[in-house]
């Protein structure tokens, strides 16, 4: 009787012992995916609000940039989709909320400092020095750190990604078509070795040849290890290459998704892509 108690009591034990190692095991396990879901998180936009003056332009935007995905913000023009993009890169103080860039607090931070971080914004209008060449346009993308140690490689990586450019090296960026312009301010902001790169309309007036070869270039660029936020109008052809996007209207997201559940989506095919 005293063998079968010791025995019993034996066996409980045990059991709780192994209950108890399940459990450190799976709370291990919950602590870890965590710790990767929030190194997977770059960017997170809280809840902000923007005004220009006494007038609201944004109202209460959440959204969030994972590495290695392009995001894109889709809407019409007026949407508010580059105020978005300004008040990420500090041009305009959110009302309220908060954004973040791994953890980092970017709303309080100077403009000039987030390149530090490894945010590069391509405005819309390109935004290029027209009076200096090209390649003296590419060099004012690689001042900072360690992109001015190796600029002159770094040049030939975007004359490869963009041959035009390496024939156009010595022309005045002003004298460039619309289409050569977007690839120097693209090529200008890959310069500084970016980890994050926003987008503001990079299709905006190029003939539908060059549409096309932009947005293969902005996902060559996440291939190859660079989240990218894009906005733009030309709905179709980003939710083709987004891995989520939003959809901005009047200032405030009214739906989220993958690019391909946008893209059948009925609201965005009546709005914006005219089916």
């Amino acid at each position: 009787m005293r063998w079968r108690f010791a025995f019993c009591f034996r066996d409980r034990v045990a059991l709780q012992i192994n209950f108890a190692v399940c459990a450190v095991v799976a709370w291990v396990s919950l602590c870890a995916t965590l710790k990767i879901i929030e190194k997977m998180t770059m960017l997170q936009v809280k809840n902000i609000n923007v005004c220009y003056g006494d007038v609201q332009i944004l109202w209460d935007i959440s959204f969030a940039v994972n590495k290695g995905e392009i995001v894109a913000l889709v809407g019409t023009n007026g949407a508010g989709k580059s105020t978005t993009l300004k008040t990420i890169s500090g041009l305009l103080s959110p009302r309220g909320g908060e954004i973040l860039f791994e953890d980092i607090v970017l709303h309080k931070m100077k403009p000039f400092k987030l390149i530090e971080l490894g945010i590069v914004h391509v405005p819309e209008g390109r935004r290029l020095f027209v009076e200096m060449s090209v390649e003296e346009n590419l060099d004012m993308g690689s001042l900072k750190g360690k992109a001015r140690t190796e600029r002159q490689k770094r040049k030939e990586q975007i004359f490869d990604l963009f041959p035009r450019l390496k024939e156009r090296r010595f022309q005045l960026a002003g004298t460039l078509s619309g289409g050569e312009q977007q690839m120097l301010a693209v090529g200008r902001g890959l310069m500084s070795k970016p980890r994050f790169m926003m987008f503001d309309e990079p299709s905006l007036g190029l003939a539908p040849i060059l549409v096309k070869e932009i947005f293969n270039v902005i996902r060559k660029i996440r291939d190859e290890g660079t989240t990218v936020l894009i906005v733009e109008q030309n709905v179709n052809q980003t939710l083709a290459i987004a891995d989520k996007a939003y959809v901005l209207e009047r200032g405030k997201i009214i739906l989220q998704g993958t690019g391909e559940e946008l893209l059948c989506n009925a609201h965005v095919k009546k709005a914006y892509l005219g089916v």
